[in-house]
């Protein structure tokens, strides 16, 4: 069992830049069997396995899995104030979509602090954690985040927006990809952040991938339990309410034949 746990400073929550660990994680839920009873019974995650950057491939991987990836940043990853290992949003989005059937392999990485054009606490963009995270036969790549990209020249986001999704392309051409804008947990996003979800909106379109709007739908507004402390980073029960957004996404995501 490897040790994620450093990083996780405390941020004020306006302009804050989001915290927490670097990840590279592999999420799966397999069958386990049960003597005497003939069909499959029960399901469990398998986390805290800690892959080395330069491989991430995958080993035993049933067809009756769906190869998904995730990039985010400390949203996705966890930190002290909550969603860390099983209590994670992926983690708790795979059992959500387990108990619905849907079983999925997933390749996680994220880190703290990284963007599509900032550098995470262990200096990688959201382009780097795709080229580690993305695989060929991967069907479905879902980008979370991130409101770390607020001091990034608005003339450059898209563009770094783009090479991103064409990158996933390239490595995984029949995956569909669903893009997650930043969310805020109050009502009054900053200018930036609003000007980053209508960049990252626009460029999701020209790939023909879903985007979904946190701003949009208020997640978080509201629900001051869901946010810790520092203001900016999901209690435990945060991440269980991602979960509860997401894993539907995904659901239907995975619905759409190839």
């Amino acid at each position: 069992m490897c040790d994620n746990t450093f990083g996780g400073s405390r941020l004020p929550a306006s302009g804050a830049k989001l915290s927490g660990v670097s990840l590279i994680r592999r999420e799966r839920l397999i069958r386990v069997a049960t003597a005497g009873v003939p069909a499959v019974v029960a399901l469990a995650v398998l986390l805290g396995y800690c892959l080395p950057s330069t491989d991430i491939q995958l080993a035993n991987r049933g067809s009756q899995f769906s190869r998904i990836a995730v990039i985010g940043d400390s949203y996705t990853t966890g930190t002290d104030e909550g969603g860390q290992g099983p209590q994670s949003w992926t983690s708790r989005a795979w059992l959500l979509l387990a108990n619905q059937g849907a079983k999925v392999d997933a390749d996680v990485a994220a880190e703290g602090g990284a963007g599509y054009g900032i550098r995470g606490n262990r200096g990688n963009l959201f382009e780097d954690l795709t080229v580690r995270a993305v695989n060929r036969d991967d069907v479905l790549v879902v980008f979370f985040g991130s409101r770390n990209d607020q001091p990034v020249d608005m003339q450059k986001y898209p563009v770094l927006v783009g090479e991103t999704f064409q990158i996933a392309r390239r490595v995984a051409p029949k995956a569909k990809f669903l893009v997650i804008g930043p969310p805020w947990p109050t009502a009054d996003p900053p200018p930036a952040v609003l000007a980053l979800r209508d960049g990252l909106r626009a460029q999701a379109r020209a790939v023909g991938a879903v985007f979904i709007d946190p701003l949009a739908e208020g997640w978080f507004v509201g629900h001051p339990e869901l946010i810790g402390a520092d203001g900016v980073h999901p209690t435990d029960a945060g991440h269980a309410y991602m979960a509860e957004k997401i894993a539907p996404l995904i659901r239907s995501q995975l619905a759409i034949p190839l």
